[in-house]
């Protein structure tokens, strides 16, 4: 018996998990773009220039390539999304039995380094989030070396480096900084 859609490449990234490209939205600071997908995931970023290599590139490849997921422990596509009036802020929402979460994403403009800025907040209810930070370097070819410095994490990989800021509790947890927490009505947790 035959498959008929055996070498088929849109569903071939469907069953592999991995978005199609019609499903990301753009953030961006004039210098840089991320792609995010309706997952909550930002899956490409070249930093701090569009002419660094990728830190996250499961756009390419897998999640090991580098991500940045942000979203609703249980998973799945957003509900709604949009970008507020005429800006680059996006604003993604889950409807989940529990409640309503919002991740607002933006790169603000440029000062003295580049930003990807990324807010949860709680609409209703009391939705339980999860958010994984994977690093990976050169498009996903160098691991950093990552210390935590109370609520900031800094990876470092020889010229290049990130530091990540957030409210959140963050762990290491298999090669990636970890978050799990509930977010309630009218909470709002920022990392950046």
């Amino acid at each position: 018996m035959s498959d008929a859609h055996a070498g088929d490449p849109v569903r071939d990234c469907h069953d592999l998990g991995m978005a199609r490209i019609e499903d990301y939205a753009m953030l961006g600071d004039l210098h840089t773009a991320a792609l995010v997908s309706n997952t909550g995931s930002v899956d490409w970023l070249c930093f701090p220039r569009f002419d660094s290599p990728a830190c996250f590139a499961a756009l390419v490849d897998t999640p090991d390539a580098g991500r940045w997921l942000l979203a609703p422990a249980a998973g799945g596509t957003c509900s709604s999304r949009r970008y507020r009036d005429d800006t680059l802020v996006l604003e993604t929402e889950w409807v989940t039995p529990e409640g309503r979460a919002r991740v607002v994403d933006f790169m603000p403009p440029r000062g003295h380094t580049a930003d990807l800025i990324r807010i949860v907040e709680g609409i209703s209810g009391a939705v339980p989030m999860f958010g994984e930070l994977r690093l990976r370097f050169d498009y996903g070819r160098v691991m950093p070396w990552v210390r935590r410095r109370g609520h900031r994490i800094e990876a470092v990989a020889g010229p290049d480096a990130v530091w990540l800021s957030t409210s959140a509790p963050i762990e290491g947890r298999e090669w990636s900084t970890v978050s799990e927490f509930t977010i309630r009505a009218g909470d709002r947790c920022r990392s950046c």
